[in-house]
């Protein structure tokens, strides 16, 4: 009954705080509900639109932005989820059409071009994402994500030295910007720059870094260039990765206990193959089509990004921060078919039903 008495703009709110704590169920709820209470709220209805685009159901988001515009036709986050939900459903120019109005209603707003950079970003779109991430930190010159954001991109286009000059302007701006030092800490390693990749992987404390390569890394260079045994010098980095590698070995015995569950010699495997096989497909950009189980499907897009010296775990935890750190995506390192649902979400394969 006390639900009753809030407002609008406080049901907008709270669905807002369950979307961004990632439960998208609770958040539905809470829209569906001020809705039937405040049925001619835009917000309401954009806020139904990307919580449906979160949860995949592009359908439905479409269908939400589209009433938030019947209310507001200009109104530049209607427009912008509307252009994104188009694009799963490969309608490009529409889309671009739809992110212009956005940009005629909204003018420069920092906020508005990151949503639609990273909407092109997430659906491999690299040329149109750079033109408005170029666009957003030139007109924003202090932000540090929009600086973030245009070097992740000029990385996937191959402008290795652009990535680095973006990511180190995002850092002059935000040296607390950890997404930004990581990556360029990678690049700079696989470009064979040790120095340089010690020194940002060093910028982080051991206790704050979250990217068990970043970890594994640094002792790796410690030892090459410093010249670091096991000691005092190297404690903190081996106890950190320890952590790091007990929470991936956590994932490793349920994927173990799913593996072994999916043994073809066992006799509950066989009973539930038979009421119900456990076959998925993913379809990759390049055509390639995986069928098996999450965990199989999940093993051989590993393998096929040469990364076969990684375990399953391993290996999603360390795509999970290069998507973040890319586009602001997060995949859930904890669970296969989640990471799998996730990335298909971000556009990097298609899931086929």
């Amino acid at each position: 009954m006390a639900d009753s008495l809030l407002s609008s703009e406080e049901y907008d709110e709270r669905a807002h705080r369950l979307y961004d704590d990632g439960q998208y169920e609770s958040a539905l709820v809470t829209l569906r509900e001020g809705l039937r209470l405040y049925p001619h709220s835009v917000e309401l209805y954009i806020g139904l639109g990307y919580t449906q685009l979160a949860r995949e159901e592009y359908i439905w988001a479409k269908q939400a932005f589209e009433r938030g515009l019947v209310l507001d036709p200009h109104h530049e986050d209607a427009l912008v989820g509307l252009g994104e939900a188009l694009l799963r459903f490969g309608r490009r120019e529409d889309s671009m059409r739809l992110f212009g109005q956005a940009r005629e209603h909204g003018g420069d707003e920092l906020e508005l071009l990151l949503s639609m950079g990273r909407a092109l970003y997430r659906e491999r779109l690299y040329d149109e994402a750079r033109t408005i991430f170029d666009e957003a930190a030139t007109i924003h010159a202090n932000s540090p994500e929009a600086a973030a954001a245009l070097g992740y991109t000029m990385h996937r286009l191959g402008d290795e030295s652009g990535a680095r000059r973006q990511l180190r302007r995002a850092l002059l701006l935000d040296a607390s910007h950890q997404e930004a030092r990581v990556y360029l800490g990678h690049i700079l390693y696989d470009r064979g720059d040790w120095a340089g990749a010690l020194r940002e992987f060093e910028r982080i404390a051991p206790s704050e870094h979250w990217d068990l390569l970043a970890v594994s890394r640094t002792i790796e260079l410690k030892r090459a260039l410093q010249g670091a045994d096991v000691g005092a010098i190297l404690r903190d980095w081996e106890e950190r990765l320890g952590e790091l590698e007990r929470e991936s070995d956590d994932v490793d015995l349920l994927l173990a206990e799913l593996e072994e569950a999916s043994d073809p010699t066992c006799a509950a495997h066989v009973a539930r193959a038979v009421a119900k096989p456990d076959v998925h497909r993913v379809v990759l950009p390049g055509g390639e089509v995986l069928d098996g189980s999450w965990t199989e499907i999940v093993a051989r897009i590993r393998d096929m990004t040469g990364r076969t010296g990684e375990s399953v775990a391993q290996y999603m935890r360390r795509r999970s921060v290069e998507e973040q750190a890319r586009c602001g995506m997060n995949l859930p390192a904890e669970d296969v078919a989640a990471f799998v649902h996730a990335g298909a979400h971000a556009g990097l394969w298609r899931v086929d039903f």
